[in-house]
């Protein structure tokens, strides 16, 4: 005999405690009528975890027998598995990327709102995570980004006002109030890593989805992470302790350590106010040229400096840590493939680390963060040189552009796991149970031109045609009509390759990037062919020298033919016609959604003509 919901309900009740996490779900499969419970069961008298999984492991197995009993139980009291639609997605198949949660997260305590104060491509990415999760998201846009696929997705969409910033803190914090936000996303860059921001947050009670203002304001100071490193005893980089006072104090110390060296800023990141110095005579020079860009870019010009290290790889450990002292990390990105600092190439596992330096490594990204007392989603960073010791350089306290390399690798939603975590949720897996499947490389396409400089490229996408396949992953907000504007910076996509072996993942992206389509505006697909083509890059061999030292932008141009072709009849006729367009409409005075006469002309020559 079997009852009906009401009656299972009072049972369940007592369950709950037991199994917070799929008290509601199962009182949605028993509305459904997909899961009964038959009366004789000891369950009613006895409530017991293990018993409710029995008990809906042989419901399920009788409605549909093609599962198997033994994978569906485990599924069920897997530690790892937050709800059970999940569990029951798995036991079907319906999922394609076998995706691991590291997390568990009780319903009471996950956001109802999240306001994300970013754009592109990482504004898009924050809102599935907040989808996939059941969290509301709103949207802070300028005016540039109005027609942008974020604004278009998210469930609101709040405009800042003409001139306004993605810094504009007051203006980002009184949205949040006034759209009841419970938590604010920062994305990467903008306010990511800003003090002010995150404490300005922690005042109005809104929660930063990131670590604490505390604990920015200490690891966002290098100077102050790099204390903090050797106190815990983990290799720093040969230099001093404390920030530069003077440009004579610059040339003490540098000619005390010996060059070359390099200066740094001590606050922020990509790059920035950053000079490597090979003789006294350069001092002053690359002085004032850090502490300018040091203030333009983070608004900070103090600087240090130590030793420069020739030639070294840059590897960097992502982190997960919970309120409750629980730390872990996902593995390693080799980020060797770089251009002034910047970041072009990177790639999980690196070809340099083998268990062992790895181990060492990690043990020693985790205590950096104990130290800490860090939590969320992060990233320890260290170069290798070439005897293969490493040096701690600094942490950054957010999500890394980079991280859907280590979401290839581990199956893991880094972003769903950050938000989840600031929310207040624990870790349920500690390290020995993180293991990476495969290889992942990621290339950062940018709309730039690799031979003229990387000089970026403004201008309207014409067409675009992302690649597809087995292991192939496009993070973009770019579309056939999409603007690089100038107010910005100029990545358009990130590309993501997952293989079996190393290898196979630069099989794969060599073919996607053959197969990527973007014209309107140049980019650094070429530039990526011939990294992927080179045989010291194939072979592994990869150091932040690596473009200069395989002379890189000269054999670029072969992969240029397609790109630099001349353009097509139809795609003349559709820039002149919408360019006369826009003339007119800005001569005019006035601006609207009909279809332009001009522009209309331009369609139907092109429809007459599309076989020219």
């Amino acid at each position: 005999m079997e009852y009906s919901f009401q009656a299972f309900k009072k049972a369940l009740k007592n369950i709950k405690k037991t199994a917070p996490l799929v008290y509601d779900e199962v009182e949605a499969l028993i509305k459904s009528n997909i899961v009964h419970i038959d009366k004789r069961k000891k369950i009613y008298k006895k409530p017991d975890l293990a018993d409710l999984g029995d008990t809906i492991t042989s419901s399920l197995i009788k409605k549909i027998p093609s599962l198997d009993e033994r994978e569906l139980k485990k599924i069920v009291g897997s530690r790892s598995s937050q709800t059970f639609i999940d569990m029951l997605a798995k036991g079907l198949s319906v999922s394609s990327f076998n995706e691991k949660e590291y997390t568990v997260l009780a319903r009471e305590k996950k956001f109802n709102r999240v306001l994300i104060s970013n754009r592109g491509e990482i504004a898009l990415r924050v809102i599935r995570a907040c989808r996939e999760l059941g969290i509301e998201t709103v949207l802070v846009y300028s005016r540039q980004d109005k027609d942008t696929l974020a604004v278009k997705f998210a469930d609101k969409a709040c405009y800042m006002g003409a001139g306004a910033s993605y810094l504009d803190i007051n203006k980002i914090i009184n949205i949040a109030k006034k759209t009841k936000a419970d938590a604010i996303h920062p994305g990467y860059g903008f306010l990511a890593e800003n003090v002010k921001f995150a404490r300005l947050c922690e005042k109005n009670k809104i929660k930063f989805i990131g670590p604490s203002s505390k604990t920015i304001e200490l690891l966002g100071d290098k100077v102050r992470a790099k204390k903090t490193a050797l106190k815990s005893k983990i290799p720093v980089i040969t230099g001093i302790v404390k920030s530069l006072k003077s440009k004579k104090h610059a040339i003490k110390v540098a000619t005390k350590l010996g060059f070359p060296v390099i200066i740094k800023a001590a606050s922020g990141g990509g790059g920035k106010g950053m000079r490597i110095v090979r003789g006294g005579e350069e001092i002053e020079k690359s002085f004032e040229s850090a502490e300018a860009e040091a203030y333009l870019s983070f608004g900070n010009k103090t600087l240090y400096i130590e030793k420069y290290i020739e030639d070294p790889r840059h590897i960097e450990f992502q982190i997960l840590a919970d309120q409750h002292g629980n730390v872990v990390h996902l593995g390693e990105r080799d980020c060797s493939v770089q251009r002034k600092h910047q970041k072009l190439v990177e790639e999980s596992p690196s070809p340099a680390l083998n268990d062992e330096i790895r181990d060492r490594m990690g043990d020693a990204a985790i205590k950096a963060v104990t130290a800490a007392r860090y939590e969320g989603a992060g990233t320890v960073e260290f170069l290798l040189d070439q005897n293969k010791n490493f040096y701690f350089i600094e942490m950054n306290t957010r999500i890394q552009v980079e991280h859907g390399v280590t979401e290839m690798v581990t199956g893991v939603d880094l972003v769903k796991e950050q938000i989840k975590l600031a929310a207040g949720a624990k870790l349920t897996f500690n390290q020995d149970d993180i293991s990476l499947d495969g290889w992942a490389i990621e290339c950062r396409i940018n709309a730039e031109d690799p031979l003229n400089n990387f000089y970026p490229s403004i201008g309207a996408v014409i067409n675009y045609l992302p690649p597809g396949g087995p292991g192939i992953r496009v993070n973009s907000i770019c579309h056939q009509g999409y603007k690089v504007l100038p107010d910005y910076d100029s990545l358009v996509s990130l590309l993501i390759c997952h293989g079996r072996n190393r290898l196979e993942a630069i099989t794969r992206m060599r073919g996607a990037l053959k197969e990527y389509l973007i014209t309107g505006v140049k980019t650094t697909i070429p530039f990526h062919l011939a990294v992927m083509h080179n045989k010291n890059f194939v072979n592994g061999q990869v150091t932040t020298s690596f473009i200069k030292q395989n002379d890189i932008i000269n054999h670029i141009k072969k992969y240029f033919s397609e790109d630099r072709k001349e353009l097509a009849n139809g795609q003349k006729v559709i820039l002149v016609t919408t360019a006369v367009s826009k003339y007119m409409e800005k001569k005019n005075g006035y601006s609207n959604n009909k279809p332009n006469a001009w522009v209309m002309s331009g369609r139907q020559e092109l429809m007459e003509n599309r076989d020219v």
